[in-house]
C-alpha cells in the first residue's frame, strides 16, 4: 500500500512519527551548519528545491507546534521569509543567528531544504494534539 496524503518521504514521515512533546525540529536552508549527532532528513535537491515555504507548510500540516524561534537577522536580510514565518507562527521568537545555531544542537530532527536565500531557518517546538 502507498500513502496517499501528507508527507510521502519515508525518512521524514518516520522521523516525525517518533517526535514527542517539546522535541525540537530545525527546518533549515542549504547553508545552515548541521549539528552533529542529530537525525537529518536532507531534502535538498537543487538550489531552491524544495523551497523553505513548501517544506514548512508540509511540516505544519503534520505537526502541532507550540513554539518557534528564528534568527533576528531574517527581518532585514530576508523579509519575505520573515513574513512567511510571522504569518504561519504567530508566537515566533527571535534570537541572534549565532544563538540559533547553538540552540539547533538540541534539536531532535533537522530537515534541510534546498532554500538558497539567507536566514531561512526556524526551530519548531512540538506540542500535543490534545
Amino acid at each position: 500500500m502507498v500513502k496517499r496524503a501528507g508527507i510521502l518521504n519515508a525518512a521524514l514521515s518516520g522521523a516525525l512519527a517518533r517526535l514527542g512533546h517539546t522535541d525540537e525540529v530545525l527546518v533549515c536552508d542549504a547553508g545552515m551548519p548541521l549539528p552533529r549527532g542529530v537525525e537529518v532528513v536532507d531534502l535538498a535537491f537543487l538550489p531552491g528545491v524544495p523551497a523553505f515555504a513548501d517544506v514548512l507548510d508540509g511540516l505544519l500540516a503534520e505537526l502541532v507546534v507550540e513554539g518557534a524561534v528564528a534568527a533576528e537577522e531574517v527581518r532585514a536580510a530576508n523579509p519575505a521569509c520573515h513574513a512567511l514565518l510571522a504569518g504561519r507562527l504567530p508566537a515566533l521568537a527571535h534570537v541572534p543567528h549565532e544563538r540559533l545555531k547553538e540552540l539547533s544542537r538540541s534539536a531532535r530532527l533537522v530537515v534541510r531544504t534546498g532554500e538558497a536565500r539567507p536566514y531561512a531557518n526556524v526551530i519548531l517546538r512540538c506540542g500535543v494534539a490534545f
